[in-house]
């Protein structure tokens, strides 16, 4: 291909514009000052016939399907002329009518490109196919609908997809064939050149918003919008002069067809254009056409970046030299980026010449004309905030976004920075309407002119957006609602080294729903051993996020017909859930079920031969563990321990009250968390062999050691994680299974008294001086890791203090502040044993925040203690309380250690100096603070008065009670970590 350069009325542009705060209130648009030059076309047409006329080098370049090797080229002048000659062939048809919708379905994208623009210039209204269905009733189903919203258009399809468009539908059918055979009958020029094209906020297309079932939505693109929209991705960043895009998705996609294809004829580059199959099948060839074509922008979806670092990882043939030193833009959206993805793909192509930071994630909508909200630093910017997803970035120009949140009384406002709620946009890059269907317009936007996006978002205080998810694509687990593009983003960063594709989506198990998740295997049929590990990891990676485990299958070849793609090739979790529910991957789930089956009865002989088989007593302590969380008891063997299930806090004490059932005795929760395996669990119990009989020195229990060890093994700094107020470490399960990719030692510190017989601590230095000893007897020496949620804060605080004198130096290179200022006693005498209680019952989520916030606290503190504890326990869950196992003196027993904690920090005032702290803020409680402005500005900042070097602060999701919680467990443990790595542990 020829260099060119640029025609001088179409100059390189400069790099995005900033964004502005408007009067301080989280609205964010674009500086208006900051403009660039646009070329003035009227209408999409006049952008082909300009060019068209600077000669042949302009091309597009086309591979053909199954052979990327030796494409063909067609000029733009060429595109011109044929779209003119077949514009003549499309306005001869009987059913033609102007401005009206022509739907056309092809596969290829000559086809595609050439007919879009010849109904264009025929001056109808082009209308891009998504792929159809090959389940016979959504096919149906989808092109009924469609028909009845076009009102019975024209539609240009190839002979060979004529069985697709079978059923009882209403579209006018043409062939390619047909209309090419007529090509010598109409002379094109005469007529041509009587035809007005409006432009301007005339509709230049529609694009469809639905997949491949249901009834569509199609999306109005208007000329003006088209032309700003591409004007403003061209501003994005300076481009390289003559350097072609590279498009491998379906030209149906507004992404492929807006910022691809046509942004490239605006620019004057050619285009290259590849088969998808070809690049998803093999994505070195991706990497081969940016090098070979020196391409400046192109496009890649998370799941591809993914494949393309799995695929290059596992390479044998390392030799292959890329130039992608022009590639400038490799725009990524459509799902959510991971920054683990992110980081080993940037790394990929900024060893072969491309800039750091070209992989630029993004926001954009059909409703949008694809991507109009950019990240120019992925993934340094990403890393910095220890962030797991991408940011997304700030407006280009010509649109503007803003958060909206609903108060109590149900009023709409503007959400400050970093608040979530729903994510709105506006401007000219932005659509007016749906086709036909003003009751969905009119619900998309407000009344004061803005779409809602259906998206929830935070808008940081730079001006950068954040997806939280989709307000309708959640998964609802007992009653909590989890974004299930967090759950598939847990998923894939477990899965993708052993998998080709995966999707997670909701089906109804007994009581709530489920997540369900089906794979691709990398190799049919997948193997026992394979399809036990990629449960495993997927089990473990759902609990990870939600803390319920999700039901698991691998879909066969066959199967891969009926999945409902999007055309970048992301399969509808909405879609898969019907799918599921009416049966449709019976086979695959029955096939799975039996490989894995087969292959546990092969291991469990193999055990029988090779392994010790539990006696009696062990192996109904494992079917009381596969029980209660549900698994194949199978999956359990003599020295699998509890946490390696993925056992949530809530499960460790179902599992007991189960035992204690069975046993009609009272097993202590301290005897199983110190045992979580069946033969020392049934070894601490004393379990007879053969009568199954509890036969255990209770006196054992009063025997007092504050560690729990969550994770013994690991090359890096062990991590101490200490009580908070209610004095259990229950809350510490979760992350402690976030940490496990972390390749350090988890222990955490229990307080005392929870068991009969066992004191309490008398005395801040009592609990200090029994942790210090307990914590030097499993590590001697530094460096000391160590972490306290909320009130444990102060105990970690003490305990740096006092390894660093015993040591005679500074051992302690972390302190983590999970949520609590260095001045603490004037909250801790609001906590008298009736206050303990109602925290221990919101911890246990036996009752709700709204109940204890509702209550009035200067009357329910001066109740005598027996009437607090009869008021709470009426009002709480009771199938709570029996599915934890918990009596009314076991409640009690809770609320005294719990107390005896808050009572010895009464006069505490903080001391003396440490090292360093790093200071996890969320959202405080209503009786500390008014806002998390205060919390950190007036509380927690005075952390520097007692620290040699400045506190970090991070900021985490959720509230106080709710931070390390399942919905927020996971970006917790990311930032935990990366706080760790930050001070060299």
């Amino acid at each position: 291909m020829a260099p060119h350069e640029l025609s001088p009325h179409v100059p390189p542009l400069p790099d995005l514009p900033r964004t502005q705060a408007v009067n301080g209130k989280g609205l964010f648009r674009t500086d208006p000052n900051l403009s660039t030059s646009m070329p003035e076309f009227h209408c999409l047409q006049d952008v082909l016939k300009e060019r068209s006329g600077v000669g042949p080098s302009q091309t597009i370049v086309l591979y053909p399907s199954h052979d990327p090797s030796f494409p063909t080229e067609v000029s733009y002048s060429t595109l011109y002329a044929e779209a003119l000659q077949n514009s003549v062939l499309i306005r001869s048809l009987k059913d033609f009518r102007e401005e009206k919708p022509v739907l056309l379905h092809l596969d290829n994208h000559w086809d595609t490109i050439l007919w879009f623009w010849s109904v264009l210039f025929a001056n109808g209204l082009p209308v891009l196919s998504t792929p159809l269905s090959n389940v016979e009733e959504h096919r149906h189903e989808y092109t009924q609908g469609l028909s009845t919203l076009l009102e019975s258009p024209i539609c240009i399809t190839r002979a060979e997809f004529l069985p697709l468009l079978d059923g009882n539908h209403s579209l006018r059918v043409t062939t390619v064939e047909s209309l090419s055979n007529n090509i010598t009958q109409h002379n094109s020029s005469n007529e041509i050149e009587r035809i007005t094209y409006k432009g301007g906020k005339a509709s230049s297309m529609l694009m469809l918003t639905s997949g491949s079932t249901g009834v569509p939505k199609a999306v109005c693109l208007t000329h003006d919008q088209v032309l700003a929209a591409i004007a403003g991705k061209a501003s994005v960043r300076c481009l390289p002069a003559n350097r072609p895009f590279l498009n491998w998705i379906g030209l149906s996609h507004v992404a492929s067809l807006v910022e691809i294809h046509l942004q490239a004829l605006w620019l004057g580059v050619s285009q290259v254009h590849v088969d998808p199959a070809d690049v998803v099948a093999s994505p070195r060839i991706f990497l081969d056409l940016l090098s070979r074509h020196r391409v400046a922008r192109s496009f890649a979806p998370n799941f591809f970046l993914a494949k393309l670092v799995s695929v290059m990882e596992s390479a044998t043939d390392t030799t292959s030299e890329w130039d992608l030193s022009d590639l400038t833009v490799l725009a990524s959206g459509g799902e959510a980026n991971d920054v683990h993805t992110c980081v080993a793909a940037a790394a990929l192509l900024e060893k072969h010449g491309a800039p750091r930071n070209v992989i630029t994630t993004g926001f954009g909508m059909t409703e949008t004309c694809a991507g109009a909200i950019f990240n120019l630093n992925c993934p340094d910017g990403d890393l910095e905030h220890s962030r797991g997803n991408t940011s997304l970035g700030k407006c280009m120009r010509g649109i503007e976004m803003r958060v909206i949140m609903t108060t109590s009384s149900h009023e709409t406002k503007l959400a400050l920075p970093d608040h979530p709620g729903d994510l709105e946009v506006r401007g000219r890059v932005v659509f007016d309407s749906y086709y036909r269907h003003p009751a969905a317009t009119a619900e998309a936007f407000t009344p004061d002119g803005w779409f809602r996006t259906g998206d929830q978002a935070i808008i940081d205080s730079k001006g950068n957006l954040h997806l939280v998810g989709r307000v309708k694509d959640v998964i609802n687990i007992n009653g909590i609602k989890f974004a299930s593009s967090d759950i598939q983003g847990s998923l894939e960063q477990a899965l993708n080294p052993h998998v080709t594709q995966i999707v997670c989506f909701p089906s109804r198990a007994v009581h709530t729903e489920q997540v369900t998740v089906a794979y691709i295997p990398k190799e049919w049929q997948v193997s026992g051993d394979d399809a036990i590990k990629i449960q495993s990891l997927a089990v473990k990676a759902c609990i990870s996020v939600t803390g319920s485990r999700p039901f698991v299958f691998s879909l066969r070849q066959e199967s891969l017909a009926v999945l409902p793609r999007s055309i970048l090739g992301k399969i509808s979790r909405h879609k898969m859930s019907i799918l599921f529910e009416t049966g449709t991957f019976n086979e695959d789930v029955t096939q799975h079920r039996q490989v894995v089956e087969e292959f546990r009865r092969h291991e469990c002989q193999r055990s029988l031969e090779t392994v010790d088989f539990p006696n009696e007593a062990e192996a109904n302590l494992i079917e009381d563990v596969a029980a209660t969380l549900g698994v194949d008891s199978k999956t359990i063997r003599l020295d699998t321990t509890i946490f390696d299930l993925g056992s949530t806090s809530m499960d460790l004490i179902r599992i007991k009250h189960r035992i204690d059932s069975r046993l009609k005795s009272s097993v202590p929760l301290i005897t199983l968390m110190k045992n979580p395996t069946p033969r020392s669990l049934a070894l601490a119990l004393g379990l007879d062999s053969s009568t199954d009989k509890l036969d255990f020195d209770q006196s054992v229990c009063a025997k007092y050691d504050p560690v729990i060890t969550f994770r013994s093994s690991g090359s890096k700094t062990p991590l101490w994680l200490i009580h908070p107020g209610v004095g259990e470490v229950l809350v510490f399960v979760g992350l402690a299974q976030h940490l496990s990719d972390d390749d350090r030692p988890i222990y955490a510190l229990r307080a005392r008294g929870f068991e009969a017989g066992q004191k309490r601590f008398a005395s801040i230095g009592e609990a200090v001086d029994t942790y210090s000893r307990a914590i030097r007897e499993r590590q001697p020496e530094g460096p000391y890791a160590i972490a306290g949620y909320s009130y444990g804060t102060m105990l970690a605080f003490e305990l740096a203090k006092t390894l660093n004198s015993d040591n005679g130096k500074s051992v302690v290179r972390f302190i983590g502040s999970f949520n609590l200022p260095p001045h603490i006693k004037s909250r801790m005498r609001q906590l008298n044993w009736n206050m303990c209680l109602l925290h221990l019952a919101l911890f246990l989520d036996l009752t709700t925040e709204a109940y204890t916030t509702g209550i009035d606290e200067s009357v329910f503190r001066t109740l005598p203690r027996d009437e607090a504890l009869t008021q709470v326990l009426e009002t709480v869950n009771q199938n709570r309380m029996q599915e934890l196992g918990l009596e009314t003196q076991d409640v009690s027993r809770w609320a005294d250690v719990a107390f005896g904690l808050q009572s010895m920090a009464v006069d505490y005032e903080p001391s003396g100096e440490i090292d360093v702290i790093d200071v996890f803020h969320a959202v405080p409680l209503k009786v500390a603070a008014a806002s998390r402005k205060e919390w950190v500005d007036d509380h927690l900042s005075k952390w520097r008065d007692f620290c040699r070097t400045q506190p970090k602060f991070h900021e985490v999701g959720g509230a106080h009670y709710t931070m390390i919680g399942p919905e927020h467990v996971s970006s917790f443990a990311i930032k935990l970590k990366a706080a760790l790595r930050a001070r060299g542990l």
